[in-house]
């Protein structure tokens, strides 16, 4: 009896024991439940509290304002200064729809003028939170309106102080700009509209590019960049790339380009731009040859005035003349050139020098023998072309089998070390020295010859100065002669190491 009384008791303690868990575990349930109730309390409490509009959501720019700060600005870097209202600016037009003001009447932002009393331009301001391609319709009804008033039809701007489009709606479409054009510009686009002539049937000077691939490279240029629709000529791109070999006369075809657009009026000022300045002298020297008749200057070396026909530049020459503001005027403006050359396309067109093509509104034509495909380095991006596909191809291959080329001739240089190697045992104890603080002390395996460094591993680190010194010498005794000998005919050497370049 004493047994099962113990049990019993003990059973008792464990049910007891049990409740006061639970009690607890439902005390501790019931402070998170409160918690949580006071936490969504809170959050209803301030979802609740009143909203001050002026203080907590954000104002749009007013449109008045965003022509003040913004736009004002930008025609001011364009040299339209002092814009009259009245004149220039809210400027009164009638002919207007009356589904849009059943008076007929109408106020344009802007109208900039001609010298002649015409207008050049109309510019639709909208505020700057608004997408600038808001006011489009606008824009269009007031340059109806004023060529129905004047009899000439306006170009067309609309910008909300960060976006600017232009629209030459008799020939291209809208086109983002990043900035306004200057009076002087504006009036070449209009003067074209009458004398642009249809650059297909243009006839190359056989005597600046005579062979049948670079008559066609022209050719397919002015095919890339005009069209006809219903009946009258269009504007097409505004980009062509040239992938052409080495030595198959780039610079000539250019200059038959140049010839085609300042003859068609299809160009006024022309800049050509190269990453290296022999290349930039090269380039001008060439054009004087072929286009005497063309104003040139090399920007590197030379003051322009801004009635250069042809401006020659390395990208950072040109890129300071961008940036630099003389009495809040740009020397150049965004349409200050009507073409851009770019020479070997493939090199420093990205990143940073990739503002310049951003800056200026104009045709871009490239002339590279290597295009690039990379994601962040791709060539055939920057021109609008997909990728293998350029405006006009002619390779090295092609070149050679037409016979204007032979295919290159490797010579190599008797040079001991990049033939075989280095090999540690070789090498003298001050080399040993060198070559461990290069890469590491170590111990040589019995069973092994020698630690070795490939002739494919030299070549892509190792830098010698007397290794340079004996290849150069190899090449002026043993390279192709021209001049009766005199000079070294055209050559490639082939590099492993950029520091090389210098010597």
């Amino acid at each position: 009896m004493a047994q099962e009384k113990e049990e019993q008791l003990l059973k008792l303690k464990e049910e007891q024991a049990q409740k006061e868990a639970l009690l607890k575990e439902n005390a501790l349930l019931k402070r998170q439940v409160a918690l949580q109730n006071k936490a969504l309390l809170e959050r209803k409490a301030a979802r609740q509290q009143v909203v001050v509009q002026e203080r907590d959501i954000p104002q749009l720019t007013p449109e008045l304002e965003t022509r003040q700060l913004y736009i004002d600005v930008l025609l001011k870097e364009a040299g339209w200064n002092n814009l009259k209202k009245g004149t220039d600016i809210e400027y009164p037009v009638t002919g207007m729809p009356k589904s849009t003001n059943p008076s007929g009447k109408g106020y344009v932002d802007y109208v900039l003028w001609g010298g002649n009393g015409l207008p050049l331009a109309v510019v639709e301001a909208k505020q700057s939170m608004h997408d600038a391609r808001k006011g489009k319709h606008q824009a269009v009804l007031y340059a109806n309106c004023l060529e129905q008033i004047t009899g000439q039809r306006p170009i067309i701007f609309y910008s909300n102080g960060f976006e600017t489009y232009l629209w030459e709606d008799t020939f291209y479409p809208e086109r983002e700009v990043h900035g306004f054009y200057t009076k002087d510009e504006l009036n070449f686009l209009i003067e074209q509209r009458k004398s642009r002539e249809d650059i297909r049937r243009f006839k190359v000077n056989t005597d600046i590019a005579g062979r049948p691939y670079q008559l066609e490279a022209v050719k397919r240029v002015g095919e890339a960049l005009v069209a006809n629709y219903q009946g009258d000529l269009k504007g097409k791109h505004r980009e062509a790339l040239l992938v052409m070999a080495t030595g198959s006369g780039k610079t000539r075809t250019s200059a038959a380009m140049v010839d085609m657009f300042t003859k068609c009026n299809w160009a006024k000022r022309i800049l050509f731009l190269a990453d290296r300045n022999a290349l930039v002298t090269q380039a001008k020297n060439a054009f004087k040859e072929h286009l005497p008749h063309l104003s040139a200057i090399d920007l590197t070396k030379e003051k322009e005035d801004g009635k250069t026909r042809l401006v020659f530049s390395t990208y950072p020459t040109i890129m300071n003349k961008i940036d630099n503001l003389s009495d809040d005027t740009r020397f150049y403006g965004v349409g200050h050139f009507d073409v851009i050359i770019i020479d070997e396309a493939h090199r420093s067109v990205y990143q940073k020098y990739g503002a310049v093509f951003e800056y200026f509104d104009a045709i871009l034509i490239g002339l590279t023998a290597t295009p690039k495909k990379d994601i962040d380095h791709n060539t055939y991006g920057l021109f609008g072309i997909e990728d293998d596909n350029p405006t006009f191809a002619y390779e090295l291959n092609q070149a050679v089998k037409d016979g204007y080329l032979v295919p290159p001739k490797a010579i190599k240089v008797p040079i001991q070390f990049l033939e075989e190697g280095v090999k540690y045992n070789e090498l003298s104890e001050a080399d040993k020295l060198k070559y461990e603080e290069q890469f590491g002390s170590f111990e040589i395996e019995p069973e092994e010859d020698s630690v070795q460094i490939d002739k494919s591993q030299l070549n892509s680190f190792l830098f010698n100065t007397k290794t340079v010194d004996v290849a150069l010498d190899f090449l002026m005794n043993q390279g192709l002669k021209v001049n009766g000998g005199d000079k070294l005919g055209k050559t490639i050497i082939l590099q492993k190491i950029i520091g090389m370049r210098s010597l």
